[in-house]
């Protein structure tokens, strides 16, 4: 890990040769709560923070974000600045303030209850308000106001994530053209049929079109943006060269497969404190030796928690030899409960969850655990441990990193993972059991796989795709990114 980073930093001082780096996203990395008259800091449960972290803290600069916590406005100074990580600063959070209409609109609104359903093909209908967008663009402009206020009209790299931001770009330019502007798209990007349906369309393009680059984790994604493009607006797209001419300006579409801190997380899981939660795990739940699967996830409806609990009640229904020696457990971190359809997602998995524990209860055993709350990295890197497989079951994924940090945390190499063909990752992470989260029968066959393989060959998978994460970590992928910049330099 330190190797990384100092390769990371040196990296970054050639690259930015003395201009501010600056990323910008919706999520904070570090949340200040109150909790029992005390304040107290989470890690929220992002995958686009995990990844993230670790890079700011090698490089420094400003990490300019939404101020969700009902503390945060206490812990920061006048101007929203708070020195972070708590415990060894290595750089500066930015908290950008918003009413809870503009969170409403822009974030419970347009972003998560028309552009996210637009672009995962899970089979929910986008909804698109004109009062949601204008809230969007309003929104964007105090991003780009806050950025502005940071870097003034200095040259700077901004680093923007996700599609809460999409107009960004564009408004960045117009203020500071000496800004070199990359985003990184973390969600897929969908066919032109799907997108066409956005009654903004030709705005949202444009905003990404003020990119210099414009990263995807799979170069699949890269093409839909382009014939996108290629559709809506007069641009001039460059297949071969993967970039777009627009107005004159050159946007670099590339695709960068995002990934975690390898290193940082297999230490982390081989500590004395991890041992002791592994022991405290199978107390609580009574787990059994062996016979243990997980789940960690946000509720989402794209993640596939439905059809994977099924898929857990059709493998008991097959192997009835299993009741009473196997526990499910998952993890669902309560998310986006303004919009309807993710309320409607928890009451599903609750109810679902009910009906298999009483369906198959033998005495005080029951087969899912169940827990809608959000847990530390280290609880989850004691049930990465304990666990025979780990289900990701998603519908449709940019990437997934909870495959990536499963394996990670794998320290042992005794672990299965469970990976559904619709994630960026199964892209990458080849010697996991491919699986289809719609076809019931296949995954409870697949649970039966994992638990029956043999130990030789859930080494040999496990220690080829830690391989593969550790050569493809979070610094390689941000030093691809680095090096594009700095040849726009």
């Amino acid at each position: 890990m330190v190797q990384n980073q100092v390769t990371l930093r040196r990296l970054a001082r050639q690259t930015l040769r003395s201009r501010p780096l600056v990323v910008v996203s919706n999520r904070e990395p570090y949340i200040h709560t109150r909790h029992n008259d005390e304040v107290t800091v989470m890690r929220p449960a992002s995958g686009m923070v995990v990844a993230l972290d670790p890079v700011l803290r090698a490089c420094g600069g400003i990490w300019v974000a939404h101020g969700s916590g009902d503390a945060d406005q206490q812990a920061a100074d006048a101007r929203g600045h708070v020195p972070v990580p708590p415990e060894n600063p290595a750089y500066t959070l930015r908290r950008v303030w918003l009413s809870k209409e503009q969170e409403e609109g822009y974030y419970y609104g347009f972003s998560n209850s028309g552009l996210w359903p637009l672009c995962h093909i899970a089979y929910r209908r986008p909804i698109f308000e004109k009062s949601h967008w204008d809230t969007y663009r309003e929104v964007n402009e105090l991003f780009a106001q806050s950025i502005a206020e940071e870097i003034g009209d200095q040259p700077a790299f901004v680093f923007v994530q996700d599609y809460h931001l999409a107009l960004l770009p564009r408004m960045l330019k117009e203020r500071n053209p000496n800004v070199i502007v990359a985003l990184f798209w973390h969600i897929p990007w969908p066919n032109p049929e799907a997108f066409r349906i956005c009654p903004w369309k030709k705005a949202l393009l444009e905003g990404l079109l003020g990119c210099d680059i414009l990263g995807f984790h799979v170069r699949y994604h890269c093409n839909n943006f382009i014939d996108t493009v290629d559709r809506e607006l007069e641009a001039l797209p460059d297949r071969e060269m993967t970039a777009v001419v627009y107005g004159g300006h050159i946007t670099k579409v590339r695709s960068f497969p995002i990934s975690v801190d390898f290193a940082a997380i297999t230490a982390a899981a081989d500590t004395p404190q991890v041992a002791r939660l592994m022991k405290q795990w199978r107390a609580k739940y009574k787990l059994p030796r062996n016979n243990i699967g997980i789940g960690v996830d946000r509720l989402d409806y794209t993640k596939g928690i439905p059809e994977r609990l099924r898929a857990i009640d059709r493998f008991l229904e097959n192997h009835p030899e299993y009741v009473g020696n196997f526990v499910f457990v998952q993890i669902g971190v309560p998310s986006r409960t303004h919009v309807a359809e993710y309320r409607k997602l928890g009451e599903e998995v609750e109810e679902i969850v009910g009906q298999i524990n009483r369906k198959h209860r033998k005495g005080v055993w029951k087969p899912i655990v169940y827990l809608a709350e959000h847990h530390e990295p280290p609880d989850i890197y004691a049930l990465y441990r304990l666990a025979r497989f780990c289900i990701v079951s998603s519908l449709h994924d940019g990437m997934n990193l909870v495959a990536k940090e499963f394996v990670s945390a794998n320290i042992k190499e005794d672990g299965v993972l469970l990976l559904s063909r619709f994630t960026g990752a199964a892209r990458q992470l080849r010697q996991a059991m491919i699986i289809n989260p719609y076809a019931v029968d296949e995954l409870s066959e697949s649970i039966y796989t994992a638990l029956t393989m043999s130990d030789k060959e859930v080494q040999a998978r496990m220690r080829r795709l830690r391989e593969t994460v550790r050569e493809n970590n979070i610094y390689k992928w941000a030093e691809s990114i680095l090096r594009k910049l700095s040849r726009l330099a």
